[in-house]
C-alpha cells in the first residue's frame, strides 16, 4: 500500500523525533540501540491519538519503526485499535510483530479486550491504557495527555535470534497496572527487515489490576 506522506512532516530536533498525520502528533525520543547494550538506555514515545485507521498505523510504523522503542510503543496502540475493531486491529499487530508473536497475542485479545461491562473480571476493555503514563488502577487507567509510553533497558542483555538473522533486544515498558511495573518486551530486526518488529510481548496482555474507577477511554 502506498503511503501518501503529503499530509506528513517529521522533524528532527534535539534528539526528539516528531511526526504529524493531520491533527495527531508522534514523538519518540532515547537512546535504546540494537546496536550496544546500555543498561541505563531509556526510550520515550508520546501521541496524542491512538491512529484513526490502519493508513495512519502504517504512515506512523514506517516513523516509530525506525528504532526499537519507537515499534514496542506501538504495541498498546495496536491493542487499543483491535478493541475498536478486530478486523483493522488485526492487520496492524499483523504488520508491527513477527508471524509467530501475531498468534499469540490474537489468541488473547480476541476475548481480552472485549468490553461486557464491569461483571467481567477477565476480560479488561482498558488493558492498553494500562501502560501509559498516569493511568492507575485507581483513576480507572485514564492517562495523562499527550499519552506517553516510557521504556527503559531490561536486565537482560541482547541476544543472537537462534532461528534467524539478527539479534533480540529486551526492553522494559513502565506501567502502573501491575505489581512488577516493567513490562517485558522483545524486539528483532532481521536482514530481511527494513523495520524492528516485536517478536515476543505477553506481559502486555497479562491481566492487569482491577479498575477501580470509570475508564473513559483513549483519544
Amino acid at each position: 500500500m502506498t503511503i501518501c506522506f503529503l499530509i506528513a512532516a517529521i522533524v528532527v530536533a534535539h534528539a526528539q523525533q516528531t511526526l504529524t498525520y493531520g491533527s495527531h502528533v508522534y514523538t519518540m525520543k532515547g537512546n535504546l540501540s540494537m546496536d550496544k547494550y546500555n543498561a541505563k538506555a531509556t526510550g520515550e514515545v508520546t501521541f496524542t491519538n491512538v491512529p484513526a485507521d490502519f493508513d495512519e498505523f502504517e504512515a506512523v510504523y514506517h516513523f516509530l519503526g525506525e528504532t526499537p522503542y519507537g515499534v514496542a510503543a506501538m504495541m498498546p496502540m495496536a491493542m487499543e485499535m483491535y478493541a475498536r475493531d478486530s478486523k483493522v486491529g488485526e492487520e496492524c499487530i499483523k504488520l508491527i510483530n513477527t508471524p509467530s508473536n501475531v498468534s499469540s497475542v490474537l489468541s488473547v485479545v480476541r476475548d481480552k479486550l472485549k468490553d461486557v461491562g464491569e461483571g467481567d473480571t477477565y476480560r479488561q476493555r482498558y488493558l492498553p491504557a494500562a501502560t501509559l503514563q498516569g493511568a492507575t488502577p485507581g483513576n480507572g487507567y485514564n492517562p495523562t495527555k499527550p499519552y506517553t509510553v516510557k521504556m527503559k533497558a531490561s536486565v537482560n542483555k541482547h541476544q543472537e535470534m537462534q532461528l534467524f538473522d539478527g539479534m533480540v533486544m529486551y526492553i522494559y515498558i513502565m506501567g502502573k497496572g501491575w505489581d512488577t511495573e516493567q513490562r517485558s518486551v522483545e524486539i528483532v530486526k532481521t536482514s530481511d527487515d527494513d523495520l524492528f518488529k516485536v517478536f515476543n510481548c505477553p506481559s502486555l496482555y497479562v491481566q492487569c489490576k482491577r479498575s477501580k474507577g470509570k475508564w473513559h477511554g483513549l483519544q
